[in-house]
């Protein structure tokens, strides 16, 4: 047995500052940091030109013309556009893709072009451009001049354009993307999907993701903070640098405030086109450390000089807090215990595409959080630097994953294509951009891999990370666990990541090799349901699926049973359930895609019983086009799924929530059975003021309370809830009058006028006493008055086709969504307005600053 797993994994991470006297004294740099990183950044994402060939949208085919990389190359034509872009969101929904990747017209060969001037005062500066994702296999050009590749579509890279750039004059950037030799399991995007930066330094200056901040000892008296710089001196002269960093403490917007410490100033010697890494240590008394409830942060402002001159500053955002892993204790956040609340989602925004958009995450983060969740998943790859920056603004835990599959793919045209030439690479690009993020607990290096049994190739990947960061532990999310661990491959691993298959756990605890490797599921539940449908008898009608949270796929299963399974094995960290929001593609059931059958790579019969159904559902050309996992559907809509998580996850808040609706005039004196789910241990259900009974929970048994014999009369349904006798919540569900108008509510009142600042407006059909009326699906128009702009509509249905772009869309039981923005520069105030034939237009207003 390996000792790190006798030691039980103490992994201390993350913090800075100094006691030392500075050498060199540094001016506070109090401005709101835009970005980590060099601080002359500038955002890149204005005034591209975009051209689509090879296969469109409609399925046709545009020949590529040759040399579109050519500063001849004529694109007054092609279309404008800003940054981020997802050229396959705008559709259309075609029935004839496949519904796994969302029936999208994602692939094809996309060609970007921007024209840009470089200012004659930056001739002799390094001039650098970071795509933070570009999907896939992106080549770049300036000038005409090769410059380099990246093909993962989830890595965030760096290019050098200083050898090709033209001081003074106009620069002509060009890139091209294929997803047409690119594979995918779920909607993947494609293009400049996330921002771009032009970085502008001095030939001396700390290089692409150059600190390293760690925390070797923390108390809350002090903490002891390590700081690695990389150095990077591309001039042809040995120069002599001064390096020195001071520190700050971060508020919630971004803005360093007040000085903590300062590290010594050190020389050194930095031979031409070369780089030096240097190291120094120092103490911040009294740290305020960062953790899920209070994210405390720091900034490391690092600044390089030759000669008494400033050459370059560099903002490392991190927070001080210790890690810790164990078999017997389970896992502490700064000493204390913390039972993982996780969930696992895809990289999309809905009705956004995969085009990142800040206030989309963080709408989606806000959600969750108020559901309980305490850590995310980035299923399954690199996620957007600004969900880490959320993550640790707002106290979420982060499983940073890298990979779906290694060698071998799981589809013809993944990853596997690329993994010899470039999966270290990728792993460092991660590690690096990623390491001084607290949020960041848990390297992943692959979900559900064809090799997770192979020995050698765990280790050898593991090894890489641990050598790029030693500080937190390396995991890997098995869906073949028992076989994986009789073979011996998660021995080079710190933790073990469960997907699904936790029958055998009791015997792996006690197995010599794992006994003392803490375990987490990685992947859990897998319910499906449709927000508002529920059905009686049969799960599964018309393409939709009920919402009694009772359907799941053959690998999967409800939340009540998971919970069940973590109260059985309480040496378990927490869960990661599938998922958190529904995303695009992987419509499972309704879904042919054959990579489901790895799920059962152990068990022969179960694939060919799954052969069978996928191949029955090929006949029948489902429409879905978006996945039913989700506990919050694809509008940001809780399903009833969300009650059941917030029961658990915050057992403090009094709740309760009871399900179905009660609008049943079909099924008169029919049995409708009744769920409640509620942080209380008992509850008592009420039918027009009559009482059904109470029921009670049996401890690590019961997680919903079921009337199963009511009988549907109209009226009311009222439970009340009690928590060790006390009386604690109550719910009230009615019988609601017929759809009168439209009722609209803002997330926020107030947004920029920035042309990325979205606001998301909730529509609801309602009667004349504001009771959303279920069932009810009415086309709604949309406009807008004023400063505005709609960006997306959606609803949450899986197998709607209205172009997600559409000012118009039918309600999907009773509710839609409108994403708005403000027109750039603008200020003032707009008014969305929503009407539908036979109800009351419904509006609301949007202040603009």
């Amino acid at each position: 047995m390996k000792k790190r797993h006798r030691l039980q994994l103490l992994i201390r991470v993350l913090v800075g500052i100094s006691l030392t006297v500075p050498f060199l004294t540094i001016a506070q740099n109090n401005k709101t940091i835009e970005r980590m990183g060099a601080v002359n950044t500038e955002s890149f994402d204005q005034g591209w030109l975009y051209s689509r060939y090879g296969l469109q949208p409609d399925g046709t085919r545009v020949e590529e013309p040759k040399n579109l990389e050519s500063t001849n190359q004529k694109d007054a034509t092609w279309q404008k556009l800003n940054l981020p872009h997802d050229w396959a969101i705008a559709g259309p929904f075609r029935s004839d893709i496949t519904g796994e990747t969302g029936k999208l017209p994602w692939r094809g060969i996309g060609w970007y072009r921007k024209h840009f001037t470089v200012s004659a005062d930056d001739q002799g500066k390094q001039i650098f451009v970071d795509f933070d994702g570009a999907m896939a296999n992106a080549k770049i050009w300036l000038n005409g001049q090769y410059v380099g590749t990246w093909p993962y579509g989830y890595s965030s890279f760096r290019m050098d354009l200083t050898p090709y750039i033209k001081v003074g004059q106009e620069n002509i950037i060009a890139v091209r993307l294929d997803t047409e030799n690119w594979d995918s399991r779920w909607y993947p995007g494609a293009g400049i999907y996330r921002h771009v930066w032009l970085v502008k330094t001095n030939p001396v200056h700390v290089g692409h993701w150059g600190t390293y901040i760690t925390t070797p000892e923390v108390t809350s008296k002090k903490a002891t903070v390590k700081l690695a710089v990389t150095v990077d001196n591309q001039s042809d002269k040995k120069v002599n640098a001064l390096v020195q960093t001071s520190f700050f403490e971060l508020d919630i917007n971004n803005k360093p405030t007040k000085k903590v410490t300062a590290t010594k100033a050190v020389t050194v010697a930095i031979n031409p086109n070369s780089n030096v890494v240097t190291e120094t240590q120092t103490a911040v008394l009294n740290p305020k450390l960062w953790d899920i409830v209070a994210p405390n942060r720091y900034v490391a402002q690092t600044t390089v000089s030759i000669n008494g001159k400033l050459v370059d500053s560099y903002n490392t955002p991190f927070g001080i807090r210790t890690i810790e892993f164990s078999a017997t204790k389970g896992f502490l956040l700064n000493g204390k215990k913390v039972v993982i609340n996780g969930t696992c989602n895809h990289h999309d925004l809905g009705a956004l595409g995969a085009a990142i958009n800040t206030s989309a995450l963080r709408r989606q983060l806000k959600i969750q959080k108020e559901m309980g969740v305490n850590s995310l998943r980035t299923s399954h790859n690199p996620p957007a630097p600004e969900l880490l920056e959320l993550a640790d603004q707002m106290g979420f835990l982060v499983w940073d994953e890298a990979f779906d599959n290694w060698k071998v793919g799981k589809k013809k045209n993944d990853y596997n294509k690329i993994y010899d030439e470039w999966h270290e690479k990728d792993l460092k690009a991660l590690i690096h951009r990623d390491r001084n993020h607290p949020s960041v607990f848990i390297w992943s290096i692959g979900n559900e891999v064809p090799q997770q049994r192979d020995v050698e190739i765990t280790k050898h990947l593991a090894d890489i990370v641990k050598r790029e960061d030693p500080t937190r532990p390396v995991s890997n999310g098995y869906n073949d666990p028992d076989a994986s661990r009789e073979a011996g491959a998660p021995v080079s691993l710190d933790l073990m990541g469960v997907n699904y298959f936790f029958s055998q756990q009791a015997k792996w605890e006690a197995d010599p090799r794992y006994k003392d490797m803490p375990t987490l599921g990685s992947e859990t539940a897998s319910t499906v349901s449709s927000r508002g449908e529920y059905f009686f008898g049969n799960d599964y009608q018309n393409w939709q699926i009920s919402s009694y949270d009772t359907a799941h796929p053959g690998w999967g299963c409800t939340p009540d049973e998971q919970f069940r399974t973590n109260a059985k094995f309480p040496k378990m960290l927490g869960e990661y359930v599938w998922t958190g929001f529904d995303y695009l593609g992987e419509p499972t059931p309704y879904n042919s895609d054959d990579t489901n059958l790895l799920n059962f790579r152990s068990d022969p019969s179960k694939v060919a019983e799954l052969q069978k159904k996928l191949e029955e559902i090929k006949k029948k050309n489902p429409p879905s086009r978006s996945s039913y996992f989700g506990i919050i559907d694809l509008a940001g809509f809780p399903k009833d799924r969300f009650y059941s998580y917030q029961s658990q996850w915050k057992p403090e808040l009094p709740m309760a929530h009871i399900l179905p609706h009660w609008n049943w005039k079909e099924r008169m004196d029919s049995i409708t059975p009744v769920h409640v789910y509620t942080s209380g241990d008992t509850a008592e259900l009420f039918l027009n003021g009559k009482s059904l009974g109470k029921k009670t929970k049996k401890q690590g048994v019961d997680f919903r309370l079921i009337w199963d014999d009511v009988k549907y009369v109209p009226g009311e349904l009222k439970v009340v809830a009690y928590k060790n006798g006390k009386k604690w919540a109550t719910d009230v569900v009615k019988t609601t009058g017929e759809a009168s108008k439209l009722a609209l509510s803002v997330d926020r009142n107030t947004i920029a006028a920035d042309d990325v600042d979205f606001a998301f407006i909730t529509v609801k059909v309602t009667d004349t006493a504001g009771l959303t009326v279920p069932r009810t699906h009415p086309l709604i128009e949309f406009s807008i008055e004023g400063a505005g702009e709609i960006v997306a509509t959606d609803n949450g249905d899986a197998t709607s086709f209205t172009p997600f772009q559409s000012h118009e869309r039918n309600a999907f039981n009773g509710m839609a969504l409108v994403i708005v923005k403000a027109k750039k520069g603008q200020k003032g105030k707009f008014t969305v307005v929503a009407k539908s034939n036979g109800l009351e237009t419904g509006k609301v207003t949007v202040s603009v600053k």
